[in-house]
């Protein structure tokens, strides 16, 4: 009887500590919510003065109303963004999170020019398992300890060392592209971005992979597998760098070791060197190098940076001079200027000559910038166009938005290289064009791009004469990170009448 009782009092004490457990659990889940509300409470309060999308639910926000589709998804933020053009400024509620949207020079500039905003959106995390907390993922004393060091890296005089290299990548997609003269349309997408690969890899690592020749190769699959396959992609990515720099590394402590048994050999020439010579040697202001894990994060962050977005303003820019024969029959004299009818490669020299040319790209990145948003965490309250904008808020720039204000271009959807002709530049706000972003955390490798945009375009341009197949709704544009044509660039070749010698 009393082993009945026992257990008749075990079972009711094991249910009551279970609807105790259960009763606690819910009410720390319930005070969770309640704060989860009044924190959405009082950031709908502070933000109710910014000007909003309509049809926004409690707590959904406009959730419902967005479209899955990445290229609807961007043509309806394109549409929003001219349709409240009058007003400085836009809210979207992503669930509880306000999405303010900025495409007012007056207003970008507000964030850019700002040293406390500099934090990259949340958005930006699942780049984080490929390149780390390298410089476009890091944030605070990290990012500008990372930025101090690395910019020495950019300049002018090293970035001449690498146009051998975008030469001979350059000759290498031209012969690949003879294929394609006088017969159908094709699509040119993938050639121009295994030549961009190619360059970013010879220039970050030092290192040739041979992408054009071999677009089958595991590293360059890699680094366009997604979904599935992505863990095994990484591996693959960060496995191929790591191995570089420890062979980059240990080649170097050995040159410098017979350096020192033979103190006169000769100097080693600088020539070639990738970015990862250079990150191999580089230090904080204490004297500290960067690990080999860092040294890993920025070289994949050169690779993924460098050559996507390259390659997609190149791409476009192709669409744009065959969709204008008007202007590239201006590029085709300036070519003719500079090099007459050699087929000789161009020389820093010869690419500051082409002036014209230059206008087109930054036309080109007008209409098509290759980063058509990016987005920025606010780490405290800030005032934008007389309107506040509480700490936690996205800022979402629009470059895409923002180049096709028609104050400063008349004309928005026409493509007008002499826009960007220093007498035409002259009083336009300095933040209505901003295609690789502006301030603090503007592009560290802007000067590379350009440099390689104008050398790619400059060899094709003097061999072939461009036809582009498609109108320009035709291109399936889809705003992601980097803007894409899903549909690619449809293009025909014709030869340029040249005597090569």
């Amino acid at each position: 009887m009393l082993a009945l009782w026992l257990l008749s009092f075990g079972q009711r004490l094991l249910l009551w500590g279970g609807l105790c457990a259960v009763s606690l659990a819910g009410a720390i889940l319930t005070l969770h919510l309640l704060r989860m509300v009044a924190s959405y409470a009082w950031t709908w309060q502070q933000m109710r003065a910014v000007p909003t999308l309509e049809g926004a639910y409690p707590f959904l926000g406009h959730a419902l109303m967005l479209k899955p589709d990445a290229r609807d998804f961007f043509q309806q933020m394109i549409q929003y963004t001219e349709e409240y053009r009058h007003l400085p400024l836009v809210k979207l509620w992503l669930g509880p999170v306000p999405l303010v949207f900025l495409y007012n020079a007056e207003n970008v500039e507000v964030i850019l020019t700002s040293s406390k905003h500099i934090d990259k959106s949340y958005m930006y995390k699942f780049l984080e398992p490929w390149l780390g907390l390298g410089l476009l993922t890091s944030t605070g004393n990290r990012w500008r300890s990372r930025r101090k060091m690395l910019t020495p890296t950019f300049h002018f005089t090293i970035l001449e060392d690498f146009l051998d290299v975008m030469n001979e990548q350059a000759n290498i997609l031209v012969n690949k592209l003879e294929k394609h003269v006088d017969q159908e349309a094709f699509n040119c997408f993938l050639y121009i971005t295994l030549c961009a690969l190619d360059i970013i890899c010879e220039t970050a690592m030092g290192k040739n992979i041979g992408a054009q020749s071999n677009d089958d190769s595991e590293y360059v699959q890699a680094v366009y597998r997604d979904g599935w396959e992505h863990k095994r992609s990484l591996k693959i990515l960060h496995n191929f760098t790591k191995n570089v720099i420890t062979e980059r590394a240990n080649e170097m402590k050995r040159h410098e070791q017979g350096r020192s048994n033979d103190k006169d050999s000769p100097p080693r020439n600088n020539k070639h060197r990738g970015f990862l010579d250079l990150l191999l040697n580089v230090t904080d202001d204490q004297g500290n190098k960067l690990s080999y894990e860092e040294i890993r994060e920025e070289v994949d962050t050169f690779m993924f940076e460098g050559h996507d977005t390259t390659a997609v303003a190149i791409n476009l820019s192709l669409y744009l001079l065959g969709s204008y024969p008007e202007v590239q029959e201006k590029v085709d004299n300036e070519l003719e200027e500079v090099f007459g009818r050699s087929d000789r490669p161009p020389t820093l020299d010869d690419l500051k000559k082409l002036k014209y040319l230059e206008c087109v790209v930054k036309e080109s990145l007008r209409l098509f910038p290759s980063v058509p948003f990016f987005a920025r965490n606010l780490n405290e309250d800030c005032e934008v166009a007389g309107y506040k904008i509480v700490k936690g808020s996205q800022v979402i720039i629009m470059p895409y938005a923002l180049h096709r204000d028609p104050r400063y271009f008349p004309n928005p959807e026409e493509f007008k290289p002499e826009r960007f002709f220093p007498e035409n530049s002259k009083g336009r706000h300095s933040y209505a064009y901003v295609p690789f972003s502006a301030g603090p955390r503007n592009c560290i490798g802007q000067k590379f791009a350009m440099m390689e945009e104008k050398t790619i375009l400059s060899c094709i341009l003097r061999h072939f004469w461009v036809e582009s197949t498609q109108k320009r709704e035709e291109l399936g544009l889809a705003g992601e990170l980097i803007l894409r044509p899903s549909n690619g660039i449809w293009i025909k070749l014709k030869r340029r009448n040249t005597n090569e010698s």
